[in-house]
């Protein structure tokens, strides 16, 4: 997994800021009650809790625990046989097929012939079982999980599928064999945006597909979610404020991955673009209340720092639909939006794709 690469509130310094934040507006009254003023408003969204919100506080990675079942096979070779596929091969040697594809060479439709010379690559492979997702895996053996998409060559919508065999990294620890309570190494496993971008979807059996977002989805969706179909090329602000900090270098060795927005607590985050929710939740302290929109065609947006969050994994949304909260969760002092978008899991300029202003 790659380094967190953004901590804002010390650099920026936040007496210096806060007087160029505005004041949460106050609601307008209600006939049953006076209008709570503006601080008590703010306090109210800072009280709220976030999880999940939909009904449970346990990201994906946390439902299905990951079964120890990694097997270290040793170098070889393998003569093809008629019918023989690639996927056969790697049950029989116990390898990962990707790893093979990788280390012979191979490429898509992975076409043998019989009499063809194989080369099985040595390395710890770990069996997928349903429900498992990278993250949980990486976490389960304490390795990477950037590192294992690159060793297995895998690609969007990192999506594992059942019975499948990942290639750990060489220094992954081996445990005893059994299931593993990831929650219980979330203190030694740190996650960033990709990681959880790429390895929260949960394993797939064979012939199952990814179910496709819904707009107000009645149970906490915990299947695979499907990419969205189309992307309609474009995105608007998601909250209209100063600029906190912009992306790029901070400081030495301090990188932004987005911008910062000031915003007066509870102002309302809205989606840039249509897509699906493929996060809610607060499992990265230094964003606090965190959502990640699937957009499709390889754009993912992000929206850190929120007091309170509206929408739930694998709700469908529309360019503009409220999400969440504006607050000062996470590794801030003031209320502020951290916003990023990423192409193929690269972050990219959001100040190059939304409209000027």
């Amino acid at each position: 997994m790659g380094k967190i690469t953004y901590h804002i509130g010390i650099l920026l310094g936040a007496a210096a800021l806060a007087g160029c934040i505005p004041a949460a507006p106050v609601p307008p009254s209600r006939p049953a009650a006076p209008s709570p003023p503006a601080t008590d408003k703010a306090a109210d969204f800072e009280r709220r809790p976030l999880g999940e919100n939909a009904g449970y506080d346990r990201p994906t990675w946390a439902l299905r625990p990951v079964a120890i079942n990694a097997v270290r096979v040793a170098a070889t070779s393998y003569s093809v046989r008629p019918g023989d596929t690639l996927r056969a091969i790697g049950e029989m040697t116990g390898a990962g097929s990707e790893a093979i594809a990788i280390e012979n060479d191979l490429t898509p439709p992975y076409t043998l012939r019989a009499g063809q010379q194989l080369y099985i690559p040595a390395g710890l492979y770990h069996r997928v079982s349903a429900g498992e997702t990278g993250i949980g895996i990486a976490s389960a053996y304490r390795a990477d999980w950037g590192e294992i998409i690159t060793i297995n060559a895998l690609a969007e919508p990192y999506i594992l599928r059942v019975g499948q065999r990942l290639r750990l990294p060489s220094n992954a620890r081996a445990a005893p064999a059994g299931p593993v309570d990831v929650g219980a190494r979330a203190a030694a496993f740190r996650l960033n945006i990709d990681d959880i971008a790429t390895g929260s979807q949960p394993a797939l059996p064979a012939g199952a597909r990814p179910v496709t977002g819904t707009p107000a989805p009645r149970q906490p969706v915990t299947a695979a979610i499907a990419d969205p179909a189309y992307f309609a090329g474009r995105f608007e602000w998601p909250l209209n404020g100063p600029i906190l900090a912009r992306f790029g270098p901070l400081a030495p060795g301090k990188v932004n991955d987005g911008i910062n927005i000031a915003a007066a607590a509870g102002t309302a985050i809205r989606a840039t673009a249509d897509g699906v929710v493929a996060y809610a939740g607060d499992q990265i302290g230094v964003y606090g209340g965190l959502i990640l929109i699937n957009h499709g065609d390889g754009w993912v947006s992000a929206y850190g720092h929120a007091a309170r969050i509206d929408v739930k994994r694998g709700q469908a949304v529309r360019m503009g639909d409220v999400i969440g909260r504006a607050g000062a969760t996470g590794q801030v002092q003031t209320s502020q939006l951290h916003f990023q978008l990423r192409k193929n899991r690269i972050p990219v300029d959001p100040m190059k794709q939304l409209p000027p202003r």
